[in-house]
């Protein structure tokens, strides 16, 4: 009789956790692979955002494998790709992505996920909003906040001293986009390349994170998350949580 109580005790057990994970406020996949420069930052961003979670009460389903595209998508209220672009779904892995978003699913672009060959899948281009022409090297510059009402906006000052690669990016689909967050480019030197390579300024309006909306869902996009200690920070990580707040339930602040 013991051994039937105990083995009951341990069913209740396992069936109220699985009750408690049911009861995180969204779910949000993260597609992260290891490519030639960004690898090192995984096993930093996986463990904290595996703590926001944690701590903000949602479900996080993190993957390298994009065989996870081949299922149903709609359990998830937000897709990210963190520092891997679309390119590398399948035809059918991407046809799926195009139809959840269609049905209102919402996707999160993190650094280099914004960077994807030209012509090799538009949609996605589009879905960014911007094209990436080049980016000078890494330099410590001045991030400036454009838009106080949005939540990848709440944890950063005004005029935030980052140091990343700050993309030059073109608008060749003519997306109308928002932007949350611009660099001065009188703070760093925006020519400042490897020989052989040529970056022209953007000038005032250089918007490195914006949002706007994709077929029925929403897209929430930053090209800042170059390097893996930055995965540790936590205004970037507040940067972060506020986009995936906003992507994966739409609120923000009162307007």
């Amino acid at each position: 009789m013991t051994g039937i109580v105990r083995l009951f005790c341990a069913c209740l057990a396992l069936m109220t956790a699985s009750a408690v994970r049911a009861e995180g406020q969204f779910r949000l996949l993260v597609l992260a692979i290891p490519n030639t420069y960004h690898y090192e930052y995984i096993p930093i961003a996986r463990e904290s955002l595996e703590k926001l979670a944690k701590l903000h009460d949602f479900e996080l389903v993190w993957t390298n494998r994009t065989e996870t595209f081949d299922r149903d998508l709609s359990p998830y209220a937000a897709v990210m790709f963190l520092n891997t672009p679309g390119e590398e779904l399948s035809a059918t892995q991407r046809s799926r992505f195009e139809a959840y978003m269609r049905a209102g699913g919402n996707a999160m672009v993190v650094h280099r996920a914004a960077i994807t060959p030209p012509g090799d899948w538009p949609w996605y281009e589009k879905m960014v909003g911007r094209s990436f022409v080049i980016h000078p090297m890494l330099q410590t510059g001045v991030v400036t906040v454009t838009d106080r009402r949005f939540p990848a906006t709440y944890g950063l000052p005004e005029r935030w001293i980052w140091s990343d690669e700050y993309y030059v990016t073109a608008n060749p689909h003519h997306i109308r986009v928002s932007p949350v967050l611009n660099v001065d480019e009188d703070s760093y030197d925006p020519t400042k390349i490897w020989p052989g390579q040529v970056a022209r300024p953007m000038g005032r309006d250089h918007p490195v994170a914006w949002y706007h909306s994709c077929e029925k869902g929403r897209v929430f996009v930053t090209t800042l998350g170059h390097k893996g200690e930055m995965y540790r920070d936590p205004q970037y990580l507040a940067h972060l949580m506020g986009g995936i707040y906003w992507t994966a339930t739409g609120r923000s602040a009162a307007r």
